[in-house]
């Protein structure tokens, strides 16, 4: 603040007394030549039908005029006063707006999810004349977003995309990379659901949502919201609770009577006097975004604002949770992600040397394996049978046997005095020739022969720390251990 106090001392100019332009002359001819045909085209509810009556009904008007008038430099600004006088005067003394509505109620909403058989999750949803195609994608650690920012770098696990191509207003032009309403508007979306998502811990993935706008007559930031929430819940996101929102408007006139409008059309936002875009659930807000045009509002006229759209909130999630009967539990295409805990010191041998330990695990079980510096590992593949083989393999490697447990393991090496066994992922332990049966054997190969499973018991560790196995107190059929009688009659 205080630079900016320099920079005004430093280099503001002098203030100078404005007059605006009186235009009343050319106002007057305009609304003389063309307000009932302005009138009638604000009567049209269709908003490709009404822009295109509203086009013809300013050709005419600008055809009775003389070529000093057409010269007049206020001409614009007097024809777009007569449309805000149309648009504006009737909202505020009748109540009836141009596409027939009262205002507060809604647009009829339709809304569909799974729509998109091969995504993860998908929703349309269409209020009026907005409409948006929002799917969800679910994916692991490896696909956050990695974000350079003035404060550091960091990632996020949760995105949204909001597109908002030409022809969603009957438009030809370039579609290119996002500009200022697209960041602007998916960074509005983005807020209202983030509040809801799951934790990380809870839930593993990292969520992008891309919001399509196929039609738009107001609020589509709004729409995407709503078809993000419907999309994630289709693919299986646990959300804390669904989130709606609404577009509210303003009409406040000269004399201080005013008239808020719930779920306001493009022409409402041109020619009103306030865009109020609220999210929330139904307990609460997620979101706000405010653009206004007068010079401030009432708190009377805020508490009014956000009565309204806490009903019109209410409305959609109540029109959302009819579509919501049909959503699917988890997607089927999306990966299943299983998380686990191992200690710290334990991160090298998971990885192995320049990573050759996790390479060949992911090679062998086919499952994708992220392992972060506080030893939490996700495992994630469509495939269970693939999540398993990783655990296992995980889990076979930080894992410490258990004195007294009982194992099932390979003969790998037959020497004279007993048996190599490897029984615990790639430990291996020797069952002395005297451990192998209750009876005298000349050498372990009498019943033993290398790659045979067997059964073993961990005795303990001798004073180098090397692995004391036994099977002669062990059932080699069942795995379970004999008991005194057992032994003694097996030995017989």
């Amino acid at each position: 603040i205080d630079l900016i106090i320099d920079l005004a001392e430093t280099a503001a100019k002098e203030p100078f007394d404005f007059q605006p332009a009186d235009y009343s002359d050319i106002y007057a001819a305009v609304k003389a030549a063309g307000e009932a045909s302005i009138r009638a085209a604000y009567a049209i509810t269709d908003k490709q039908a009404r822009t295109t009556a509203v086009s013809d009904a300013k050709a005419a008007i600008k055809a009775t005029l003389t070529e000093e008038q057409l010269a007049d430099a206020n001409l614009g600004t007097a024809l777009k006063k007569l449309e805000a006088s149309v648009l504006r005067g009737d909202v505020v003394k009748t109540g009836k707006r141009i596409d027939g509505r009262d205002t507060t109620t809604v647009r009829p909403i339709v809304c569909e999810t799974g729509l998109l058989p091969r995504t993860h999750g998908s929703a349309l949803f269409t209020r009026g004349e907005t409409q948006g195609l929002v799917v969800t994608t679910l994916g692991t650690g490896d696909d956050e977003q990695f974000i350079d920012a003035l404060h550091g770098n960091f990632k996020s696990n949760f995105m949204l995309h909001y597109n908002f191509p030409p022809y969603s207003v009957g438009e030809v032009g370039r579609v290119s990379g996002p500009g200022r309403r697209e960041i602007g508007h998916g960074k509005l979306a983005w807020r209202a659901l983030q509040a809801v998502l799951p934790a990380a811990t809870d839930f593993p993935y990292t969520i992008r949502i891309v919001s399509e706008i196929t039609e738009s007559n107001g609020s589509s930031s709004m729409a995407s919201v709503c078809g993000g929430s419907l999309s994630m819940m289709d693919a299986g996101v646990p959300l804390k609770a669904p989130v709606a929102g609404v577009a509210m408007g303003l009409i406040l006139e000269d004399d201080g009577s005013y008239a808020i409008l719930t779920d306001i059309l493009g022409d409402e936002d041109h020619l009103g006097d306030m865009d109020f875009k609220v999210a929330g659930t139904e307990n609460g807000i997620t979101s706000l975004q405010m653009d206004i045009k007068v010079a401030g509002i009432t708190p009377e006229i805020m508490e009014k604002a956000l009565a309204q759209a806490k009903d019109g909130r209410i409305h959609i999630l109540g029109e959302m949770n009819k579509a919501l009967s049909g959503a699917a539990d988890f997607s089927i295409h999306a990966p299943r992600i299983e998380t686990m805990q191992i200690p710290t010191d334990k991160i090298r041998e998971v990885i192995g040397s320049g990573g050759k330990v996790i390479r060949e695990i992911v090679e062998v079980s086919g499952a994708k394996v992220d392992i972060n510096d506080d030893g939490i590992i996700k495992i994630a593949s469509p495939n269970g049978d693939s999540i398993k083989k990783a655990y296992d393999m995980i889990w076979s490697i930080v894992a410490e046997p258990e004195e007294g447990k009982i194992y099932k393991g390979t003969v790998v090496k037959l020497v004279d005095f007993g048996a190599f066994v490897n029984f615990f992922g790639k430990r291996d332990g020797l069952v002395h020739v005297s451990q192998i049966e209750n009876r005298r054997l000349n050498h372990p190969s009498d019943v033993l022969k290398e790659g045979q499973e067997v059964y073993v018991k961990l005795l303990g560790f001798d004073d180098r720390g090397k692995v004391r196995l036994a099977m002669k107190s062990i059932n080699q059929q069942t795995g379970e251990e004999m008991t005194k009688e057992e032994t003694e009659a097996a030995s017989e």
